[in-house]
């Protein structure tokens, strides 16, 4: 379990710096609290905030599900390909919005694997 818990916590500490680099840009691109709109770039950097929330709410339990219920070591390396993918997500979506397609996958598959996989392996060891 100790590799699920550093893989998580780099996950953590990405979407932390992501969520700086909102605040970064909400300074450069003077737009003021509580608006959410307003610079292109300002609202990138947002999106990708939001959008890694969005699947860190699939991928934080998922995690620990399957760690539990299947595999730790596996579910460690799947959160890898997260973290990875998530990078990959804040770097192309960016520069262009449009590329963020691999990046989206990489994070996106992985962390509904892990939850189907803990739900899953739960079942299992249920029966």
């Amino acid at each position: 379990m100790e590799y699920v818990a550093i893989v998580l916590a780099l996950v953590l500490l990405e979407y932390t710096y992501f969520s700086f680099m909102v605040g970064m840009a909400r300074g450069k691109y003077e737009v003021h609290a509580p608006a959410v709109t307003g610079h292109e770039v300002f609202e990138r950097h947002y999106r990708v905030q939001q959008n890694t929330l969005e699947q860190l709410i699939v991928f934080v339990p998922g995690i620990f599900l399957f760690a539990v219920y299947v595999h730790s070591l596996t579910a460690a390396i799947i959160g890898l390909v997260f973290f990875v993918g998530r990078l990959m997500y804040y770097r192309s979506y960016i520069s262009d919005p449009k590329s963020r397609g691999m990046g989206f996958m990489l994070s996106f598959f992985p962390a509904h694997i892990l939850l189907v996989g803990g739900f899953v392996g739960a079942i299992i060891k249920l029966l």
